[in-house]
């Protein structure tokens, strides 16, 4: 009899650990979900804020028309991507990012358009949202990083791969010249 009652305790003890553990990494994969979305409205928002700047633009930048498409193309890739590969995500929004570089850039040459008032808030706004963009993307990766390491030691591991978690994928900038913030000056 005392030995039903020490397998049943030993048996209880086990679900309660494991019940703790997987409770455990949903909610740590809820907080990566939750700090995606959070990097997914910067994104819209910086996607929201280039046709106004493109048109800003256009008026001045007549002669500089690639220049304009590269950017609108690069928003429209960036709109257009579906799902949650962050890889191929962050990917298309580094292109976007230095297409609006070049912009910028270019726009250097155009002193009316450096003084527009217009120009100056949407620099402004840009700005904003690229520090945002940076908050929100060192904050998911914070989750990730703490994701994926409870995924990975012992004995978490056993419970993460027997119900199949997986780990997230690092939201990175690519290149060395990419992680510095942009720079806008008019």
């Amino acid at each position: 009899m005392g030995f039903v009652i020490i397998l049943i305790i030993i048996i209880v003890a086990v679900a309660l650990w494991y019940i703790g553990v997987y409770n455990h990494l949903i909610a740590l994969r809820n907080r990566v979900k939750n700090g995606w979305s959070q990097i997914d409205v910067q994104l819209k928002r910086r996607h929201d804020l280039i046709p106004n700047l493109v048109e800003t633009c256009k008026g001045y930048m007549k002669h500089e028309r690639e220049t304009l498409e590269a950017v609108i193309k690069a928003r429209q890739q960036a709109i257009n991507i579906k799902g949650d590969d962050v890889k191929n995500i962050a990917k298309i929004e580094n292109m976007l990012t230095q297409t609006l570089k070049s912009l910028f850039a270019v726009s250097e040459n155009y002193p009316n358009l450096k003084a527009n008032e217009n120009m100056m808030s949407l620099q402004e706004e840009l700005t904003s949202t690229e520090n945002k963009i940076s908050f929100a993307r060192q904050h998911y990766n914070d989750e990730v990083m703490n994701y994926n390491t409870k995924l990975e030691i012992f004995p978490n591991n056993i419970v993460a791969s027997m119900t199949n978690f997986k780990k997230s994928d690092f939201f990175e900038v690519e290149i060395a010249e990419e992680k510095k913030a942009p720079k806008v000056k008019f």
